[in-house]
């Protein structure tokens, strides 16, 4: 009931954080297009870079995106520093966090870039069907995107090494053989610098998949634990939950073009801009992509839900072990301060049933089928 309690305060510190940030965010969006500085932004770069070409793009961007993350800057450390560090989350030096700050500040600025130099080539060269033409070109990023990440993005911010435990990895490797679901390898994920909690994922799509087990997780758990685990994730390749998700997130992305092209459409004139082409549309166009995509996020994670009591019932039947089951859940819960049982209102925006739920569900399992 302690570790409840601690789960409770730090889970609602943390939202409270979130949407802090989220509201900060939202209100520099606002000012900036209702005091006329996003269009001074876009007069002080086209002054020095000529028409709308790539380079000025790059800039306005990268400008525009760095006052944001300045914004945002007080509300990411207290997650990330003040909070994880009161209740003893966080083993990560003021240093680490820095550095791991400025490279993901920095992976995400090229990112937008080279969003903003895709968007505008269609808004200028597709300018009548721009929003459906954008949702399936970003749809097609997302997936080439889940293909690299595991090898070529997560590499540089984590470090990874070959599982160096031959008995666990067999039998993980066995389970996956198993399940059909044609991983790669086994992994080690150092996060032991960074946080307590523990964390295990299969990754990757194709010949990109492999199994990611943090060294807080392998330090901790037994190995019926970690293979009940990673039963669970295999489940989601299995039932095709990997991709059904990407074809939702895709749907969300085509409704995020959809409302930006609605807030394009009522308040482009307005705030001062020439149209499609204008490069100070482009955090316009950004906050009604978020605001589509944020829309749809209840519904995605009611499905998300149903996976994932999929997911469990297909751990369960594989490794036929509810009482490693239970322990896991519980140890997760404890290490990672997730909240047993949430409110009501509180599980409407999460992707998981509660944890309490997950161990009634494990325990029916059981005495069903020992009768």
């Amino acid at each position: 009931m302690v570790n409840e309690d601690k789960a409770v305060r730090y889970q609602r510190l943390r939202s409270r954080a979130v949407g802090l940030g989220w509201t900060m965010a939202a209100l520099f969006v606002v000012l900036m297009f209702i005091t006329g500085g996003a269009v001074a932004l876009r007069s002080w770069v086209v002054e020095r870079t000529g028409d709308v070409t790539v380079l000025s793009v790059a800039l306005y961007v990268a400008i525009f995106s760095l006052l944001l993350d300045l914004v945002a800057l007080p509300s990411a450390f207290y997650q990330g520093v003040t909070l994880e560090r009161r209740y003893r989350v966080s083993t990560q030096s003021n240093a680490h966090w820095w550095r791991d700050r400025f490279q993901s500040s920095a992976a995400g600025l090229l990112l937008r870039v080279l969003e903003a130099v895709v968007l505008t080539a269609i808004l200028r060269w597709a300018s009548r069907y721009w929003w459906p033409l954008s949702a399936v070109v970003f749809s097609a990023l997302l997936v080439g995107l889940a293909r690299v990440a595991p090898v070529r993005l997560m590499p540089l911010f984590y470090r990874f090494r070959p599982l160096d435990r031959p008995a666990l990895a067999g039998r993980l490797l066995a389970l996956a053989e198993r399940a059909r679901a044609g991983v790669v390898d086994v992994f080690e994920w150092q996060l032991s610098d960074r946080t307590g909690k523990a964390q295990a994922v299969l990754v990757g799509l194709g010949g990109s998949r492999r199994i990611l087990l943090s060294d807080t997780l392998l330090a901790e758990y037994s190995d019926d634990e970690i293979e009940v685990i990673l039963a669970h994730e295999l489940a989601h390749h299995v039932n095709g939950d990997v991709r059904v998700g990407l074809i939702v997130t895709s749907l969300r992305i085509a409704a995020g073009f959809f409302v930006a092209h609605v807030f394009m459409t009522l308040w482009a004139p307005a705030f001062g801009l020439s149209g499609l082409a204008d490069l100070a549309a482009l955090p316009l166009i950004g906050a009604g992509v978020e605001v589509g995509m944020r829309a749809l996020s209840p519904l995605a994670h009611a499905l998300s839900r149903i996976h994932e009591r999929r997911a469990d019932r297909y751990a369960l039947e594989m490794t036929r072990n509810p009482a490693a089951f239970v322990s896991a859940m519980k140890r997760l819960s404890a290490q990672n301060l997730i909240v047993e049982t949430p409110s009501r209102f509180s599980t409407f925006y999460r992707s998981h049933p509660s944890t309490s739920a997950r161990i009634a569900a494990a325990r029916d399992w059981a005495a069903d089928h020992t009768r």
